[in-house]
């Protein structure tokens, strides 16, 4: 079974920021795949669904970004399944907002989901698809910043991030994460 997890933070308080930007993949990918991410296990909400012949769990923890570790590592030991079968989708400051990147390994780079889900594995290998948010402008705390709102002139850009990470975690589907990495690494997202 393959699983995708999109940190974000309940409440909707944080529904559209940009700290949920990995919710709002899972959101699409329900979408596209017509099945709900409702059930209540593992502390997040979790899916099913068959996709190209392959099982994927979907996963939005609930425990709030910097708990993230807790919901995925209670769905690893749950369902059984291996860490190398995930894809992380998050939020990433070092990305420009509508572009993504695709990673299998690496420190957490100060984001705290990505520190606690280090902290419950044991391993900064696993497969990531980190959304761009761009950086603040100087002086602006960067708690602040990912927990406010995408401009509405970096819409469409963020649109387009999701659409090309959802189709993204579907081609890595069915083909090797290195392979995803090197379609859609570089692209400009135009």
């Amino acid at each position: 079974m393959r699983w995708i997890v999109g940190l974000g933070n309940p409440g909707a308080a944080y529904e559209k920021t940009r700290h949920n930007a990995g919710w709002f993949v899972i959101d699409e990918l329900a979408r596209r795949w017509g099945v709900q991410v409702g059930q209540n296990k593992c502390k997040g909400l979790i899916g099913e669904a068959r996709v190209q012949g392959v099982k994927v769990g979907l996963l939005k923890p609930m425990t709030y970004m910097n708990l993230s570790g807790e919901s995925l590592r209670a769905y690893m030991d749950f369902f059984k399944v291996k860490l190398e079968d995930a894809i992380v989708v998050y939020d990433d400051l070092d990305t420009e907002v509508g572009r993504i990147r695709l990673r299998y390994q690496g420190s957490a780079g100060g984001h705290n989901g990505i520190k606690s889900i280090i902290q419950h594995t044991g391993t900064q290998t696993f497969n990531r698809v980190r959304l761009g948010v761009s950086r603040p402008k100087t002086g602006m705390v960067i708690s602040d910043y990912v927990l406010s709102t995408f401009a509405k002139a970096e819409q469409q850009d963020v649109s387009r991030m999701v659409e090309e990470a959802c189709d993204a975690i579907e081609f890595a589907l069915q083909h090797p994460f290195e392979q995803a990495m090197a379609k859609f690494n570089g692209r400009t997202g135009e």
